[in-house]
């Protein structure tokens, strides 16, 4: 029995993917793979059974990811299985950014026992004018999953997009409206954008990327979007555009203390990926990805370690978590030859400083065979599957 730990409440759509030969539970002994959403395993104390984590969602900040690959724990995340739902917050904040709808539902609640509701209703409303946003310029930073699917909605609302992307996928841009502006500079977006919505991950290298600077090149009374990860704007800076009025508005689904409630800044709760539909195909996403790294060795999706997937063309397969080092395809193919066991087939890929070997042989290797292989120097974890 495959015992696999969950340490969320994951929506139950797992069980009709997880067959009889697993145990799936918030109590089980020995896992040898983890389930979760926002659990912080960062202080958690890691069972050495585990050989996987999959995150049912796209963020891995809860998971200490580089010191997982030390140990040969594999970490898995589910890109795009919440792109719509996202999508369709995106499309709401564009609403709020320019009706001020959020304002003038908490000025209605104001009136509440007033006398005569409906003039003063009538009266009041001309506070809330607010433009459509048919035929203004939406710039999107990121055309990744939930970036592509952004642009495309908004060409059908009657926007012009343009999109930024110098990283691209082939598969993105095929998703991609025809009517989408490709622009290779951040300062064609700034320039002509009304509203600009981000989707980036975060890294060390863009984190605050959004400030004064970014701002500054912006047109003037524009909206700025931001339900990507909080910490890519630097906060004092958003503040003070949106005080001076540079920036109409600024919407993001991360508050914290110092904007909820500041002038013309709209706060949503994370709500990003807050929908049934999203929790059950991150779910699902992250089942599968699991069981096809636990039954067949195969790595798609993992945040530390490089995808890697073959077919099985025999029926032994041996999976090896090494370091990205000169010879070390060789030594273990050695230590096979000096067996008389011979390769049918293998896959090697590298991301950073650490690698993945897969390799299917003719028959079954004995317990020396994956000893020898485990004491090559730079070797993380030897697994054999069969």
């Amino acid at each position: 029995m495959k015992n696999i730990l969950t340490l969320n409440e994951i929506s139950p759509v797992i069980n009709d993917y997880f067959d009889n030969t697993y145990n799936v539970g918030k109590e089980v002994d020995n896992p040898i793979a983890i389930l979760l959403r926002s659990f912080k395993m960062h202080d958690y104390a890691l069972p050495e059974s585990v050989i996987a984590v999959g995150r049912a969602g796209a963020g891995t900040n809860n998971i200490p990811c580089d010191e997982y690959a030390k140990k040969g724990v594999v970490v898995f995340n589910t890109p795009g299985a919440n792109a719509n739902a996202v999508k369709e917050l995106v499309i709401t904040a564009l609403l709020l950014g320019s009706r001020k709808v959020v304002e003038s539902i908490e000025w209605v609640n104001t009136i509440k026992d007033a006398e005569d509701v409906a003039k003063l209703v009538e009266k009041g409303k001309s506070n809330f004018v607010g433009p459509e946003i048919n035929g203004k310029v939406l710039g999107i930073i990121g055309l990744g999953a939930i970036g592509a699917l952004v642009a495309n909605a908004a060409i059908s609302l009657g926007m012009k997009v343009y999109g930024y992307d110098p990283f691209l996928s082939v598969e993105n841009a095929l998703n991609l409206s025809p009517h989408v502006k490709r622009v290779k500079t951040l300062d064609e977006i700034q320039a002509n954008a009304d509203y600009i919505t981000v989707h980036v991950p975060l890294l060390a290298d863009n984190k605050g990327f959004i400030n004064a600077k970014f701002i500054e090149k912006m047109k003037d009374g524009a909206v700025l979007l931001n339900l990507a990860r909080g910490e890519l704007v630097n906060t004092a800076d958003v503040i003070a555009a949106t005080e001076s009025g540079k920036l109409s508005k600024y919407i993001t689904d991360f508050p914290n203390a110092e904007i909820i409630g500041k002038k013309n800044i709209i706060c949503i709760p994370h709500l990003g990926a807050s929908t049934p539909e999203a929790e059950d195909n991150c779910a699902v996403m992250a089942a599968k990805e699991l069981i096809d790294y636990v039954e067949n060795g195969n790595i798609v999706n993992s945040v530390n370690y490089p995808n890697c997937s073959s077919p099985r063309c025999t029926p032994y397969r041996i999976t090896v978590l090494h370091k990205n080092q000169q010879n070390m395809i060789a030594q273990i193919s050695s230590v096979l030859a000096a067996a008389n066991i011979n390769i049918e087939n293998f896959e090697n890929k590298n991301k950073g400083e650490n690698a993945y070997t897969i390799l299917d042989i003719e028959a079954k290797a004995s317990d020396d065979i994956l000893s020898k292989i485990g004491k090559i120097d730079g070797v993380i974890k030897v697994r054999e599957l069969f």
